[in-house]
């Protein structure tokens, strides 16, 4: 639960608040319209989704083998710590060179994330996965909190001038904040965490790795449920993913400043934070299908609600009615998952959870980039992505709660 303390400043600081604002001002200050500058964002996390998407299921199978999963998390972790740290020194105006760096911080951050999900079958037990994994999920929010909100107070007391700095310089000191905040609290993952389901070395560890995928690949019709699963998820997370990458993006479409929006995205951290642990104490009461629809409904309110959206006000309660299902929706979704697969090979499958996801986030934006520069406006691409949750839901339908309720997913799969 501590990495997702740590992992989280990178994902409110550098994925929703400060660093797409940073660019989006870097970038019209260099002559790109608004409009651009979000569309050209869009397209960066789909390049760095996709290339990710590659990369998931053929490490996650090498990384099954004993001893491999932390090595891979590390290699991941340290890609994303560095080059988050080195957005500091690149030059305001040079978005694409930001945009370059950004791909790699992107890279290292979801990489890592890969690993660090497969080890939820390493910590608990089935019955509490919905409420450990939910609570990492709530954690995170907390632990993201806190420097986020160091580094709104650096950025105000720059714009005030109660210090000696630029607005851009104390943009720059938040990266490395970031950076400082993951590595520390990151090493009690890296120091206690085991590896406990895995599968024994062998010789030609590549090319049995290889050979592993690509059985798995050719019985894929054998995984009903999961594919079922996973074809949900890759709609409606898909959804999830956009608007919380784009959301500062179209925030400042709206032309609401750079100052309320740091404000409303630091509390959505906080209101999130209890309502995560919320999903994961509800799922045990409910179920955790029926919580996912709980969030997917939310989901789609927001998509509509978006489409009206006229003020610095309906941003706000927008933005509140994300925290109370984001979360909710990302942590049951994992601990759902991870009581389908067979333990032993959590990172590849957890390499196909990730491929889904990763290939939904190529989607995700790329449809609101492009509704967004084909209509001029941003709220309609928010609105498009309405779609993405319905079909999600849809297909959920079809998948069965006793597999995951009962815990007899695992017999769904064969190992």
């Amino acid at each position: 639960m501590l990495y997702d303390w740590a992992n989280s400043a990178y994902s409110v600081i550098i994925t929703t608040a400060i660093f797409p604002i940073f660019f989006k001002a870097g970038a019209e200050a260099a002559g790109v319209s608004s409009v651009n500058s979000t569309a050209y964002l869009g397209y960066t996390i789909a390049i760095a989704t996709f290339i990710l998407a590659m990369l998931s299921p053929i490490l996650g199978t090498i990384a099954d083998y004993e001893g491999l999963k932390k090595k891979f998390f590390a290699f991941f972790f340290l890609i994303g710590v560095i080059s988050t740290a080195m957005l500091a020194v690149v030059p305001f105006d040079s978005w694409l060179a930001l945009l370059i760096l950004y791909t790699i911080t992107s890279i290292g951050f979801a990489g890592a994330n890969v690993f660090y999900d497969a080890f939820l079958v390493d910590v608990t037990d089935e019955e509490k996965m919905d409420d450990l994994s939910a609570r990492g999920y709530g954690w995170g929010y907390i632990g993201s909190a806190i420097p986020f909100f160091l580094c709104i107070l650096i950025i105000l007391s720059a714009q005030m001038e109660f210090l000696p700095l630029s607005v851009t310089a104390a943009s720059q000191i938040s990266f490395v904040i970031t950076a400082v905040w993951w590595g520390v609290f990151s090493i009690p993952m890296l120091r206690h965490v085991k590896q406990v389901h895995f599968i024994k070395r062998e010789s030609k560890p590549i090319v049995k790795s290889f050979k592993r995928l690509g059985k798995t690949i050719k019985d894929i019709r054998q995984y009903k449920t999961l594919m079922l699963f996973l074809l949900a998820y890759f709609f409606y997370i898909d959804g999830v993913g956009t608007i919380i990458k784009m959301s500062t993006a179209y925030g400042t479409d709206l032309g609401i400043d750079a100052t309320s929006l740091l404000l409303i995205l630091f509390l959505t951290q906080i209101v999130a934070a209890p309502f995560a642990i919320l999903y994961g104490r509800l799922a045990q009461r409910f179920t955790g299908k029926k919580m996912l629809y709980v969030g997917i409904v939310v989901y789609i309110f927001v998509c509509i609600y978006a489409y009206f959206m006229k003020s610095a006000v309906d941003f706000w309660i927008l933005a509140m009615l994300v925290a109370t299902s984001q979360g909710g929706i990302q942590a049951l979704s994992r601990s759902y998952y991870a009581k389908l697969i067979p333990k032993d090979r959590a990172n590849e499958f957890f390499g196909f959870y990730n491929i889904f996801g990763k290939f939904a986030a190529v989607m995700g934006p790329l449809l609101l980039a492009v509704t967004a520069q084909i209509t001029g406006s941003s709220t309609t691409g928010v609105f498009s992505l309405i779609l993405l949750f319905i079909i999600g839901g849809v297909i959920l339908a079809f998948v069965p709660e006793t597999d995951v309720s009962e815990g007899s997913g695992r017999n769904e799969v064969p190992v």
